[in-house]
């Protein structure tokens, strides 16, 4: 089957600068989305800095997109993802991310997208990101050519 191309949707780095998923194409990108109010979202957060940094240096980003909305909970969040380098801080402050991927509004959602920015697996729930398991698939996908 064809295989579907993350959404063209705009959300916001650090300094509030649109982004889309097409500026990480000719890497593999692990999305996570996630939120404050969301504790298997907040537990799974190590693991997913403890795989960014197994592949440091790699054609792999770890992109953990957060959904909170409203100042002072974007504020939290960025406080949160701070506390757990070398992982980004991006936005979606129309919290309408979750809903355009494959897991239809479940939290947390992981989505890895190939070099040419289709999605190759989907995830509801909390799991551990550096694990072997996970780390299979990301080598997996990195080893295929762009």
């Amino acid at each position: 089957s064809e295989l579907k191309t993350a959404p063209e949707y705009m959300f916001r780095d650090r300094n509030g600068t649109a982004v889309r998923f097409s500026t990480f194409e000719g890497k593999v990108v692990v999305v996570n989305l996630w939120a404050m109010w969301c504790a298997p979202c907040r537990t799974e957060m190590p693991s997913l800095a403890r795989l960014a940094e197994l592949y440091a240096g790699r054609d792999l980003v770890v992109l953990p997109v957060n959904v909170d909305t409203g100042p002072d909970s974007i504020a939290d969040a960025t406080s949160f993802i701070d506390v757990h380098e070398p992982l980004p801080f991006y936005n979606d402050p129309e919290f309408r991310l979750p809903f355009v991927f494959p897991g239809k509004g479940k939290m947390p959602q992981t989505i890895l997208l190939d070099r040419r920015g289709r999605i190759r697996a989907a995830f509801a729930g909390e799991a551990d990101w550096s694990s072997a398991e996970a780390r299979a698939l990301v080598d997996a996908l990195l080893a295929e050519p762009g």
